[in-house]
């Protein structure tokens, strides 16, 4: 079995940057970079006029806490930006859901030399099946994230609130990137669950380097199609 670190997820990030830069895969990112521009310029424009209200809500002046907030504040700083910074991931995938598909068929074609299962369908046969499975991740966030976020406004609780969100998303990414090289290959997302669940310290590994990577300037316009080819090659290298 292959290595299970989070070392070994964040290579396989790593590796999803440099075949960007490969001839033949070009065209297939520009449609996912330009609608990951777009989105996450719209979140910095948000994120910089909703931020301190983000940040009253999550850390209240009435609250018990609120004398700690001088140490509170950075932590609750971080948690709105990762937060804000994952429901535009999953805004962004639901656009670009079918040119990501598209765009890990063809790297698993270059890194594998096979095409997978849908590989004959065309871009816009594979359109409602990509949005149902958006759709379908999207569920399974919702169910978790919003329980979630109750958390942050219970007296002691929201101490560790900010450690789960986080490790939560980080695990949301691993899934979210992993479906389009698994979804081609007819596999649902129960069993991607599955699968991802067998490997767990490397999506986390993959999630949290993808988590890095997205808020770091200019390097966070490429991180969807950097996601897309590092989760396909993690695919083609442990599929069986």
């Amino acid at each position: 079995m292959k290595n299970n670190n989070p070392f070994s997820g964040a290579r396989y990030l790593i590796q999803g940057l440099k075949l960007l830069l490969r001839p033949g895969l070009r065209r297939y990112v520009i449609m996912p970079l330009l609608i990951n521009i777009l989105v996450f310029s719209l979140l910095i424009w948000i994120g910089v006029s909703q931020f301190n209200q983000l940040l009253a809500w999550m850390l209240p002046q009435e609250s018990w806490l609120s004398y700690l907030e001088f140490v509170l504040w950075p932590l609750f700083a971080i948690t709105v930006v990762l937060l804000t910074f994952y429901s535009f991931t999953i805004l962004a995938n639901l656009f670009a859901a079918p040119f990501n598909g598209l765009l890990a068929e063809k790297v698993e074609q270059l890194l594998s030399g096979q095409t997978p299962g849908s590989g004959e369908n065309g871009l816009f046969q594979s359109i409602w099946p990509a949005i149902r499975s958006e759709l379908t991740k999207l569920l399974y966030f919702l169910l978790r994230a919003l329980p979630l976020l109750l958390l942050f406004v219970i007296p002691g609780v929201n101490l560790i609130a900010p450690l789960l969100w986080f490790l939560f998303g980080i695990w949301y990414l691993a899934l979210e990137y992993a479906d389009y090289p698994m979804a081609n290959s007819g596999i649902t997302f129960k069993d991607q669950h599955a699968r991802m669940k067998q490997v767990r310290l490397t999506a986390l590994g993959f999630g949290g380097s993808l988590t890095v990577l997205m808020m770091i300037s200019i390097l966070n316009f490429v991180a969807m199609p950097a996601a897309v080819a590092g989760a396909t090659a993690m695919w083609c290298d442990r599929r069986d």
